[in-house]
């Protein structure tokens, strides 16, 4: 058979370049058929929308300058932030429901404004969250600074895991804090921005309100942060989320054993209460080994779990 020249391959080559794009082109027209057959406008397209924010706003019972622009433009910016961060804050308000009860109980033992309890949102989203600096727990705790205050940290127990512990830590540096400035906004925003920060900005721009301070873009946002994660906590329907009282995650049941001895293997003990290494550990999140090397004439509690107990009909019974 004779080799083709290149000029009969190139004129052969045109008409069938062009049956493949129509090919192609068809195709493509066919996809697009069906796609308005199997979705129709309302499927796919949704409203983004604004949120008017309410007139009066507090935090720590101390009102926030909604006059002000700057105020004012600063908490939209987290409400929005907070509103379409979507799966985010679905977790922020489920967990919420879990771990609030057991924050407010110590704030209020302590004597600390009940808006604090979503600065620990701020913070950590209720969750035992570890920065790359290594701020540890519900409320960022660094370990020196943790230590400093008598938290026991080390490899075998860290007690910045410890959410009860942890929030008595900040209670008690909320109160110092304003003891210092004299109202809780900056008080607040000390625990975020620490002391000598906001020292340092209240001596260069001769201001001590947290609202006509300019800080670092962390700490400035910090109090916005918390107050839009109050108002969408306190009321999730009117930004947008559809959450029913099942769809929250419920209080964990549990009942305390005191422990002041060695423990060397916690799934033999978690195996003696009925319980599992796991939900042992899930409860006990500041036991970081298998294992429990305890400090001299030092007593531990440990939450022993009563959902997943083979003698979960006792316990109820005995409560």
């Amino acid at each position: 058979m004779p080799f083709l020249n290149k000029k009969s391959v190139l004129t052969a080559a045109v008409p069938i370049s062009i049956i493949v794009i129509i090919l192609i082109a068809l195709s493509f027209k066919a996809f697009g058929r069906n796609l308005e057959k199997n979705y129709s406008v309302s499927d796919t397209v949704y409203t983004v929308q604004d949120f008017k924010l309410p007139d009066d706003v507090t935090f720590a019972g101390e009102k926030m300058p909604l006059d002000n622009f700057d105020t004012r433009e600063s908490l939209e910016r987290e409400i929005l932030i907070s509103a379409y961060r979507h799966s985010s804050t679905i977790l922020i308000i489920k967990r919420a429901n879990r771990y609030l009860p057991m924050i407010e109980k110590i704030l209020k033992k302590n004597n600390i404004p009940d808006d604090f309890k979503y600065l620990a949102a701020a913070e950590s989203e209720y969750s035992n969250m570890v920065s790359p600096a290594g701020a540890t727990g519900f409320w960022q705790i660094m370990p020196e600074t943790g230590k400093e205050e008598g938290m026991e940290i080390n490899s075998v127990v860290d007690e910045r895991y410890d959410v009860e512990k942890s929030t008595q830590f900040a209670c008690d540096y909320f109160r110092k804090s304003y003891e210092k400035y004299g109202n809780w906004t900056l008080a607040a925003a000390s625990y975020n921005g620490g002391r000598n920060g906001i020292d340092d900005q209240i001596k260069i721009q001769h201001q001590n309100n947290y609202y006509d301070l300019l800080l670092n873009e962390e700490t400035a946002r910090y109090i916005f942060r918390a107050v839009a994660y109050k108002l969408v906590i306190s009321d999730p329907a009117r930004y947008g989320y559809d959450l029913g009282k099942d769809d929250l995650y419920p209080e964990l049941k549990y009942y305390e054993v005191k422990v002041d001895s060695s423990i060397t293997s916690f799934s033999d003990f978690a195996g003696t209460f009925g319980t599992n290494y796991k939900l042992l550990k899930l409860l006990n999140p500041w036991l970081r080994k298998a294992y429990l090397t305890p400090k001299p004439n030092k007593e531990y509690i440990i939450k022993i779990p009563v959902e997943g107990t083979r003698n979960i009909e006792k316990l109820e019974a005995e409560n």
